[in-house]
């Protein structure tokens, strides 16, 4: 696989290749509430005349393994040979709007047009053939690139010439391959990029080197809401090789701070200069701690919110009935911590700008660039590079514009580098939340009654929109058939920044759920499986519907399996138990078992088995390393993730006071794929939701400790 980035220009080499342009639909994590623009094309796929296939995709690739995925889906209604496929990052263009990578969509999204673009290539390529053989396009085959008419011959290099001259067919018409005929797609193969990664090659963003580049680190005011007053860089000058110390401003439309830059010759210079700076801040240091937001939540989960559900009527029910359970939960803050901290390489000139970004957004980068510069958003290129995860983090703005508030103050090109404890300090972090839940059952233990109440600080509220945007998935669409049901939401004020989170509001309300409703599965003294089982509706849904739903009988296979597969209703080895989740989200679903045990108050996950349900699985060994890593980065949060924020400031700096799952918390995890022809969904985040809630409710098994509040504290 090729890493390079090329333009457009150069990647179209004239009339010798045959070359289809298509369109890409936006994937963000809020894609259901925001219109797509018209697409224009932005996506390339060339067959040259050496038989090579190149794919120029406008998507960046975040660890999730789209640069497999997506030529896998091409190269198979194409029929070529998967070993000549390429794919380079395309740069960003102006008239390019779909360039966002987020919210699990990116197969879900492109798998039909990457579909259409491969076999308009190959009905143009048969054409060509039949052309020059005088023959029936009836008559001619194809294989691995090749196409064939008895006894007659010709790779689709030979063809691509005389291809390139024929019309494209029209790609919603085009003829697809029959599901039996897949050669490519639902077979497990290799990451195309791994070797690369292996070796040293692959280029991250901390890895892009440009002739005449500085490099620089960025002091930030602590506390929200502080200006820059003034600074004394008579010492940071003095460090060997500190070039020069510059004021950049606030960047409010990139929620890009105030700051001060030392440009170095070198990041360590850099780093030892910003460490010499003497900076004076100006303003009150905000009264915003964690405990006071945490009263806050408390006070408005105690007072009726915004009703967005109302079927039948939960509260009288609960009311009145005699089998009632009230439960409170309660999530932090939490930090995206990638392994790859926040940078970004800008050179900007008199007549435009050039960025390398490890980013999911690089179109809005570049048109954040050149509103911070007063360039023309036409001068820009922004260059896509691999990026040290993701988990929505990359979607900001804020370590571009500095990077080119820099370069444009210098002259020169630089890479703006920030330390593990500026990338945690100032972070976009998922919301804190608060819950107060009431379910009721009647005489014969069925669940009769729901009644959430749900606060949480906004992501909209910090980016503009309504308040409860995203904050209820998980929770509005709750799969149970409960007559009575009742969901309240209100927006906790506070000036921490909030953004997307590796499965957004469905890591918390996912929690929330599962836990509550295995805590009336006890109340109940059923089967926490049979339980869910028994609330899930019976009734059927067109798979091939327009806009995917939720179908209680997909559910119900993944959590049979999980079951199954756990051993579920077995006794667990000794010393261990078992707990069991299931979540829905990204239209995917998902269940988790989670074996643990505790000794002297020290928890040990061991086993966790999950079974997915994404429909058609492009590529099997892609969708378990997704839930592979979806579970560990959920057992991360649900064991240790907490942010806390005192006097205004975030409190956490590293891994050593925000520690992440390491290789002894690693549990043995077993994921099984449930194939069928539905529609590809989401497979980057669904992993994550069900995870703590397994967790919490096997430690209730074995203790009888019930978690409601994370990161998990035994007591």
């Amino acid at each position: 696989m090729s890493a390079n980035v090329v333009t457009r220009r150069n990647f179209i080499r004239g009339g010798t290749a045959l070359v289809i342009g298509f369109s890409l639909p936006l994937e963000i994590s809020c894609q259901k509430q925001t219109k797509a623009q018209a697409n224009p094309l932005n996506a390339w796929l060339e067959i040259a005349p050496d038989n090579s296939v190149t794919l120029m995709l406008a998507k960046c690739e975040i660890g999730q393994g789209i640069m497999t995925t997506l030529p896998m889906v091409l190269a198979d209604e194409a029929d070529v040979d998967w070993n000549l496929v390429h794919v380079v990052h395309a740069d960003t263009d102006p008239a390019v709007y779909d360039m966002g990578t987020g919210g699990s969509g990116s197969t879900a999204g492109q798998f039909t047009p990457m579909r259409q673009a491969g076999a308009a290539a190959r009905q143009m390529l048969i054409a060509a053939a039949a052309q020059r053989w005088n023959v029936s396009r009836e008559s001619c085959r194809t294989a691995k690139g090749v196409v064939y008419s008895g006894s007659q011959k010709a790779t689709y290099g030979e063809l691509a010439e005389t291809a390139a001259k024929l019309p494209i067919p029209d790609l919603k018409t085009v003829p697809l391959k029959d599901s039996k005929d897949f050669a490519y797609i639902g077979t497990p193969v290799p990451r195309v990029e791994i070797p690369s990664k292996c070796d040293g090659s692959a280029q991250f963003g901390l890895d892009v080197r440009v002739p005449g580049m500085m490099r620089a680190v960025i002091a930030r005011c602590p506390y929200y809401g502080g200006k820059l007053k003034g600074f004394d860089a008579a010492k940071a000058k003095a460090i060997p090789g500190v070039i020069d110390v510059i004021a950049i401003p606030e960047v409010s439309n990139a929620h890009s701070r105030a700051g001060v830059a030392v440009v170095a010759e070198n990041t360590w210079a850099a780093m030892r200069g910003r460490d010499a700076l003497v900076v004076n801040w100006d303003g009150a240091k905000p009264e915003d701690t964690s405990d006071a937001l945490r009263q806050r939540m408390i006070a408005l989960a105690n007072q009726p919110g915004k009703v967005l559900r109302n079927e039948g009527n939960a509260s009288d029910v609960i009311a009145k009935s005699s089998r009632k359970l009230e439960a409170e939960y309660e999530m932090p803050f939490l930090a995206h911590a990638t392994m790859e901290p926040m940078n970004c390489t800008v050179h900007v000139r008199s007549d435009g700008a050039e960025i390398w970004a490890p980013t999911q957004s690089p179109e809005w980068i570049a048109g954040a660039v050149a509103q911070a510069t007063g360039l023309s958003p036409k001068s820009i290129v922004g260059h896509t590079v691999l990026s040290g995860g993701g988990f929505g983090r990359r979607y900001q703005l804020d370590f571009a514009v500095e990077a080119a508030l820099v370069s444009k103050a210098v002259g020169k090109p630089v890479q703006v580098v920030w330390t593990r404890e500026d990338d945690m300090r100032f972070d976009f972090y998922r919301p804190a939340n608060y819950h107060k839940l009431a379910g009721a059952l009647d005489e014969n233990n069925r669940l009769v009654a729901w009644h959430h109440r749900l606060v949480s600080t906004s992501i909209r509220d910090f980016w503009g929109g309504k308040s409860e945007g995203q904050e209820i998935e998980g929770a509005i669409d709750l799969p149970y058939t409960i007559p009575n049901v009742t969901l309240e939401y209100a927006a906790a004020a506070t000036s921490v920044p909030r953004a997307w989170w590796r499965s957004v509001a469905n890591s918390f309300n996912g929690f929330v759920v599962q836990s509550f409703v295995d805590e009336l599965a006890h109340a109940a003294k059923q089967d926490p499986l049979q339980f869910r089982l028994a609330l899930l509706p019976d009734r059927e849904v067109n798979p091939k519907s327009k806009e995917p739903e939720f179908d209680p009988r997909r559910m119900r296979a993944v959590m049979q399996e999980a079951a199954n597969r756990a051993a579920w209703g077995t006794a667990a080895p000794k010393g261990r138990s078992r707990g069991f989740a299931a979540h829905y989200s990204f239209d995917t679903y998902v269940a988790q078992v989670a074996e643990v045990s505790v000794n002297n108050g020290n928890l040990q996950v061991h086993r966790v088995t999950c079974v997915v349900d994404c429909g058609r699985a492009v590529n099997p060994d892609g969708v378990k390393a997704q839930m592979e890593g979806g579970i560990i980065y959920g057992l991360a949060a649900a064991l240790y993730g907490e942010i806390t924020v005192k006097d205004g400031a975030v409190e956490q700096g590293n891994f050593d006071d925000y520690p992440i799952a390491r290789m002894f918390d690693a549990p043995d995890t077993e994921v099984y794929v449930l194939t069928n022809d539905n529609r590809p969904t989401g497979c980057g985040e669904p992993g994550v939701p069900p995870i703590a809630p397994a967790i919490a409710n096997a430690l209730f098994a074995a203790t009888g400790q019930r978690i409601r509040k994370l990161p998990i504290r035994l007591t």
